[in-house]
């Protein structure tokens, strides 16, 4: 069919031409030359896959062949007329000929493009608006105009700056600058051309502009989507039967700019060498795991006391990354002869402990099992590790340790005390020449989406219709994608243990957390997610304080002032060092009365250790620490 369209289409660029050097001539004689341009035209359209085009997805290498391809004909065909004696009506005929078959081979390609994507999208399709002008955006309109029956019809973009705006991309308008969105609506609503949608193609939009973005689409009515992750391979989606939006994620409204980490850094500490992650089966357990296990380690030990959990990462990291040494080690921290056998056997290099109770209302209720995890557990931890020769242990934290109101970050704090006493202790050997075990803490806020927290909380309210349950209208936390965190907890470690003289003895990381969240926006942000409404489709219900919580969780304490250090993203918490052989006696004598079941010693005692530590037992003192 394409052989013979473009046959008949030579010949008529012949005559065409023809008749614009020479209109009194006749263009049709002698009757072979337009044979013979057809066939001048195929021979010469071979190399350049002339005959195998599909005219719907005809693009600029299509053109570019047509182009080669009418060149090389005129050439060929101005060749055999002066052989068989026939010159052309003028000297300039080989060029003008060369133009015609361009414009009568292009243009019908063009033109039936056009028509297919005008097509496409038919048929009910739902009008969107696109936000991002660029690669993604591009992705998209191609496959959309590349399915016949696709659901969407792009009515026109938003892109990320007003430079773009006023041009178009496949012919689809550039409205305006995201800023512009509200007024670009309401010109759209006046205009009774309001899309149905706004699709995000943008894959790194900023989370503060995404969320002003859902707030002018609430506004108008409208809601937002996510492209789906189309490539430059795959860019029509046939690896789906449909092209389907996705929605937005929680974590889309936390992307916050990407801070640079120094991954040869992180290579160096990691590869080569033995590591343990105690609580390899949690939230930031499992996403350590991952990230060290990408790193090169000679040999890798998940540990966790919960058996599936740990099998869970395990099967992960075999089936991800089958190449990297690892071992699942069942073991609880609280059991000090299985620690120091695990770190006598292993001999590790790193350690890093994430095991912890963390759940503050589940810690209120069960106060000792805390203790002795948290606290008494992270000594017997670091004990084993420094006694097996390791060179760093890092040990994560919680901003719950700062003015703690709960059992769960009085012994977080403990913890940290600890650590922060084994540290100076150890940085001062070092410095005399007689090495030690650097005992880093890292602390940061809530883990968006790990298990326990407020989001899998509020998704499951939300599958159930709601209502969403807030503890207090006033209640802000601190919030960061595991991913993020976990990052920046390695890039902690390459700090800490590169010695950093510039840094204090004993002080502690801690993340810079971007600024606190309220969780009553945090839910309506989730109801809008879903598609619907806060307080009309969905409702939100206060129901108070629980015991241990707060309103407002703070990152340092008034007697640790910040120290900037050289990384982005990360701080430093000048030291409140207490000797660890004090902290390391208060940790047994708490740990003796959490076995002979003496909460009220227990509590006593951990009140004498942390001043500062305000229980809020019943959850009825909501005031800011």
């Amino acid at each position: 069919m394409n052989v013979a369209l473009d046959g008949l289409l030579a010949a008529g660029a012949v005559v065409a031409a023809r008749l614009l050097l020479a209109p009194a001539a006749d263009p049709l004689s002698p009757l072979w030359t337009l044979l013979w341009a057809a066939v001048a035209l195929l021979l010469a359209g071979l190399p350049f896959r002339l005959p195998v085009q599909y005219w719907r997805f005809a693009g600029s290498a299509d053109l570019l062949g047509v182009g080669a391809a009418s060149v090389t004909a005129a050439a060929l065909f101005t060749l055999v007329l002066h052989a068989a004696g026939q010159g052309g009506p003028s000297l300039t005929f080989p060029a003008v000929h060369a133009l015609c078959l361009i414009v009568v081979l292009g243009a019908p390609r063009i033109l039936y493009r056009l028509l297919q994507e005008g097509a496409a999208g038919g048929n009910g399709a739902q009008p969107v608006l696109l936000v991002g002008a660029g690669e993604g955006a591009d992705l998209f309109l191609r496959a959309v105009a590349a399915d016949r029956d696709a659901p969407y019809r792009v009515t026109g973009l938003l892109s990320l700056g007003k430079a773009q705006t006023g041009r178009r991309m496949h012919t689809c308008p550039i409205l305006g600058s995201v800023d512009e969105a509200a007024a670009v609506l309401a010109r759209l609503r006046d205009d009774d051309a309001l899309p149905a949608a706004l699709v995000v193609t943008e894959a790194e939009l900023p989370g503060a502009v995404l969320a002003t973005l859902m707030d002018v689409a609430e506004q108008a009515g409208l809601r937002v989507a996510r492209a789906p992750r189309l490539t430059t391979l795959d860019p029509a989606g046939r690896h789906n039967e449909r092209l389907e939006l996705r929605p937005v994620a929680i974590e889309d409204l936390l992307n916050r700019p990407q801070v640079p980490l120094d991954r040869a850094g992180m290579a160096r500490l990691v590869q080569g060498r033995r590591v343990i992650i105690t609580g390899a089966g949690g939230s930031i357990g499992s996403e350590l795991s991952r990230q060290v296990a990408a790193l090169g380690p000679e040999l890798l030990v998940l540990l966790d006391n919960g058996e599936f959990a740990l099998w869970q990462i395990d099967l992960e990291l075999g089936e991800s990354l089958p190449g990297v040494g690892r071992r699942a080690v069942l073991a609880d921290v609280r059991d000090a002869a299985r620690m120091r056998a695990v770190m006598a056997e292993v001999l590790p290099d790193l350690v890093f402990h994430a095991a912890a109770l963390k759940h503050v209302p589940m810690v209120e209720a069960n106060p000792l099992e805390a203790l002795l995890t948290n606290a008494a557990g992270t000594r017997i931890v670091a004990d084993a590790a420094r006694a097996a020769g390791a060179k760093a242990m890092v040990v994560i934290s919680t901003d719950k340790a700062v003015n703690p109101s709960s059992v769960m970050g009085a012994s977080k704090r403990l913890a940290e005390m600890y650590c922060q006493g084994l540290d100076t202790a150890a940085r001062r050997s070092i410095k005399a020449g007689s090495g030690g075990m650097r005992c880093m803490t890292v602390r940061f806020g809530n883990v968006l989406g790990s298990t326990g927290s407020v989001v899998p909380l509020f998704q499951r309210q939300l599958a159930r219709g709601g209502p969403l349950t807030v503890t207090h209208p006033d209640m802000l936390r601190y919030f960061m994608t595991v991913r993020e965190a976990v990052g920046l907890v390695l890039q902690a470690s390459v700090v800490g243990a590169a010695d950093g003289a510039a840094l204090p003895d004993g002080g502690i990381f801690v993340l810079d957390m971007g600024p606190p969240v309220k969780i009553v926006d945090l839910a309506r942000q989730m109801i809008r997610l879903a598609g619907l409404r806060p307080d009309v489709d969905v409702g939100i219900h206060f129901t108070g304080l629980r015991p241990g919580e707060k309103l407002f969780e703070e990152l340092f304490h008034g007697r640790e002032p910040a120290v900037p250090t050289a990384t982005p993203g990360l701080l430093m918490a000048t030291p409140r060092t207490v000797d660890p052989a004090l902290v390391g006696r208060a940790i047994d004598e708490i740990a003796v009365a959490c076995h002979g079941g003496q909460t009220r010693l227990a509590l006593a005692q951990l009140g004498h250790m942390i001043p500062e530590f305000a229980h809020n037992a019943d959850g009825s003192n909501a005031v800011r620490a």
